[in-house]
This record gives structure tokens, C-alpha cells and sequence, in this order.
């Protein structure tokens, strides 16, 4: 499977925050993943009010689903990442779950936004995926 992470040097350097600014990649499968809270398989809210917290759980729980669908996180080509509240002072909570997450060479193109309020009130982030698999 042919995937192409794309970084020119007339765009920002986005590698060191986590992500590349378009990825090309063809596959025989692709795999959406439904946006990925800090909820745990019990339906318990992982990190309380800490945002750094609840983006680890919500990348955990993207690992997981991309692997149940039979890939890796090295198949995600694209990230949607939903932030409650969303200010530049919470960049670096999610920053650091993101390139913990996706430390490895494969960097996905990401899109962060700002809302007002996610499905559970408890919930400060959701993360959407879209993997491509061989």
C-alpha cells in the first residue's frame, strides 16, 4: 500500500506538531472511524475536566478501533480533531497526545476545530479518523 506524506517547503513544517499537510495513499480497504471520545468501554468519562487526559483516551480509543477494523495508526491518513472550547492555550495538551500517539515517520493530515459542545457535556475532544488499509 502506497502512502505519500507530503510536507513542501512552501507550506508551515507541521511534521514537528504531528501531522503532515496532505497524505496521498491508495489501499484496498478504507476504514472510517467514528469520532473517538475519552469514554471507556464501560462508558466512564477517562480524565475528569483535563483535557491532556480525556486526548489520551480518545487517541487510545482510536488505536483500538483502527485495530479492530485490522490496521495500525500508521493507516491513518486523516484526523478531525473536535475541541470544546477550543483556545491556543489548549494546543499543547492535544499537541502532545497527537505526536505521542503518531511518533513514528507516518504523520496523517489533521484539521482542529473549535466547538461550542460535544455529544456529552462530560466530553472536551472527539477524534474522527479515516484509515486506508492494504
Amino acid at each position: 500500500m502506497a502512502k505519500e506524506y507530503i510536507n513542501p517547503a512552501s507550506l508551515f513544517r507541521s511534521v514537528e506538531h504531528g501531522f503532515s499537510q496532505p497524505v496521498a495513499a491508495t489501499g484496498r480497504r478504507t476504514l472510517y472511524v467514528s469520532g473517538q471520545t475519552a469514554w471507556d468501554a464501560r462508558k466512564q468519562l477517562i480524565g475528569g475536566t483535563d483535557l491532556a487526559l480525556q486526548a489520551r483516551q480518545a487517541f487510545r480509543n482510536l488505536q483500538a478501533a483502527v485495530e479492530a477494523g485490522g490496521g495500525t495508526l500508521a493507516d491513518v491518513v486523516s484526523l478531525r480533531l473536535y475541541i470544546v472550547d477550543y483556545r491556543p492555550e489548549k494546543a499543547e495538551a492535544v499537541g502532545r497526545a497527537l505526536r505521542e500517539s503518531f511518533a513514528g515517520p507516518a504523520k496523517p493530515a489533521a484539521t482542529w476545530i473549535g466547538v461550542a459542545a460535544l455529544a456529552d457535556p462530560g466530553f472536551l475532544i472527539e477524534i474522527e479518523a479515516t484509515a486506508v488499509l492494504e
